[in-house]
């Protein structure tokens, strides 16, 4: 009775998986990883390119502000959901041949989008293009983990950290560049060439390992239908929250309701299945957990700190797209100068990244409290001491956080934790968005209610020194009621003007809060990690 017991439980027991396939590290294998690095760049440029060039999309396409919002959220909900499985699927198709043909996909895609000629077709491309992009940010963190040698994997690291800083930073310039100078369809097409460029770098130098059919067998099934729903309703919940004003939506009540059930489901259900997408397991680690919660705080205060100059620039200033670029231009192209020193600063080993990680915080600290200070009179000049400080700030937090994540794990434990890693980063900018969303409207009314109640308070207490509005304009015009209306356009002009500064400098005080707390949970959770180094020879034998 034992024996067979035994039997059976053998039985049910998934198969052993085949050996890691670690092919020897050389030039060939450098320019197949640069050729991932690059076709995560071309994916993070196409989401955030029509995504700082959604108006003039919007404009060109005949698209009203809800079919807008409709156009991002459904990109980014397949985006992350892709983000979360990918580690599964390339485990079994091969990450050789899976990175080929989701790249192939995302160039593709984008040749008849601007041609669509309703809004339905519209929806499927995108939805179809942000699965192919979510797909290739955890094949990158696998490549940099398991085919580069132990003695520059934190250099891989800082590749992978690039996505985060440079990318998104990089988004507005080329977006300017495409509409101003080459036409909007340049918005979509700017995925081609370099999508072609990064299938002939892949298909040279990255390593053809085998693919595992037999996986198919085992395949987590009910953790896949759980999983894939409840992270689209979350993040159409994320971006479509403040629009529909939160909870008062039906919509909002019912995606997060069955959202948030069928996502709690799944972790469970993670927690306890032997072939999990996510080996939820590794929160227990201290590193892995604080590096977890930092990364996401990171990109969200990363993804904050860049949204608020755009907006001031162009909702106050007036500025276009192509005269706010510098202001980006200042954070992303240092950061491919930083991002290796940075790197080759946590690969010393007498160097503690915890003190790299809290420094760089410092760095974002300090920048958000001299944005504090925000005034209508600022222009694109007053930003740069900002985004200078985030040029040291953001490789000084990212690849620590990341170094505390995966350097304790080896080449096996990738795929289960860079779905994790990415669904998180993909998270923190949907929680950004939706964050900046409802902080910019909450603080914009409550500071133009508080200025119209002083207005009021103290107008008659001011009407002694005239009214400078009417005096301006009662010389162009002897109308007295077109002046009166005009004045007082003009006057909720100025009122709109101040309670959005008041507004943006508002998050920039949160934001400054936000990094505080980081600071000192860096020095009270993680525990110090060492980089890895190649493994010595051992000692000959007489």
């Amino acid at each position: 009775m034992l024996q067979k017991a035994q039997t059976e439980r053998l039985a049910a027991a998934p198969p052993p998986t085949a050996p890691s396939y670690i092919p020897p590290f050389g030039m060939r294998t450098v320019i197949g990883c640069l050729g991932v690095l690059l076709a995560v760049h071309v994916a993070g440029f196409n989401e955030h390119i029509t995504d700082i060039g959604l108006s003039d999309i919007r404009g060109e396409m005949h698209i009203g502000h809800d079919e807008g919002v409709w156009f991002t959220s459904i990109y980014e909900s397949f985006n992350i959901a892709a983000m979360a499985f990918t580690p599964w699927f390339y485990m079994t198709f091969s990450i050789y041949r899976f990175t080929l043909f989701v790249t192939a996909i995302l160039g593709f895609l984008a040749l008849p989008l601007p041609f669509m000629p309703d809004l339905t077709s519209l929806y499927i491309l995108r939805a179809a293009q942000g699965l192919s992009a979510g797909c290739l940010p955890p094949i990158l963190m696998t490549v940099m983990l398991k085919y580069l040698p132990p003695q520059i994997r934190v250099f891989g690291v800082g590749g992978y950290a690039m996505s985060a800083t440079f990318g998104p930073n990089l988004g507005g310039p080329l977006e300017a560049m495409w509409f101003e100078h080459v036409g909007w369809r340049w918005l979509y097409w700017e995925a081609l060439p370099l999508c072609l460029l990064s299938i002939v770098m892949i298909a040279y130098g990255l390593p053809r390992d085998p693919s595992h059919w037999a996986r198919f067998r085992n395949f987590n099934w009910r953790g896949f239908l759980l999983g894939v729903p409840s992270i689209l309703c979350i993040v159409t919940v994320l971006y479509h929250g403040d629009r529909l004003d939160w909870f008062r939506s039906p919509l909002i009540v019912h995606l997060t309701f069955w959202g948030g059930g069928l996502f709690i489901g799944f972790l469970v259900h993670e927690w306890f299945h032997h072939s999990p997408f996510f080996r939820i397991q590794f929160w227990g680690n201290r590193n892995i957990a604080m590096a977890m919660l930092t990364l996401v705080a990171t990109l969200m205060i990363c993804g904050l700190m860049a949204a608020v100059p755009s907006l001031y620039l162009t909702a106050v200033r007036g500025y276009r797209p192509l005269q706010a670029a510098p202001v980006s231009l200042v954070v992303a192209l240092p950061q491919l100068i930083l991002l290796p020193l940075t790197a080759a600063l946590c690969n010393i080993r007498a160097v503690d990244c915890r003190y790299v990680l809290a420094f760089g915080m410092s760095c974002m600290a300090l920048a958000a409290w001299f944005g504090t200070w925000l005034t209508p009179d600022w222009v694109r000049d007053n930003f740069y001491i900002i985004q200078i400080l985030q040029v040291f700030g953001q490789p000084m937090v990212v690849i620590p956080v990341l170094v505390l994540a995966t350097m304790g794990l080896g080449p096996a434990d990738g795929p289960l934790i860079s779905g994790m890693v990415n669904m998180l980063k993909g998270m923190a900018s949907a929680i950004a968005a939706a964050l900046f969303e409802t902080l910019v409207r909450r603080r914009e009314q409550y500071h133009s209610n508080m200025l119209l109640e002083r207005s009021g308070e103290n107008g008659t207490a001011l009407s002694g020194f005239g009214n400078p509005i009417n005096g301006q304009l009662s010389n162009i015009s002897p109308d007295t009621a077109h002046v009166a209306r005009n004045s007082l356009q003009i006057f909720h002009t100025y009122l709109h003007e101040q309670s959005l500064v008041l507004a943006l400098a508002d998050i920039y005080f949160v934001i400054m809060w936000i990094c505080v707390f980081f600071v000192i949970l860096t020095a009270i959770l993680p525990g110090r990690v060492y980089p890895p180094s190649a493994p010595k020879p051992a000692p000959a034998t007489s």
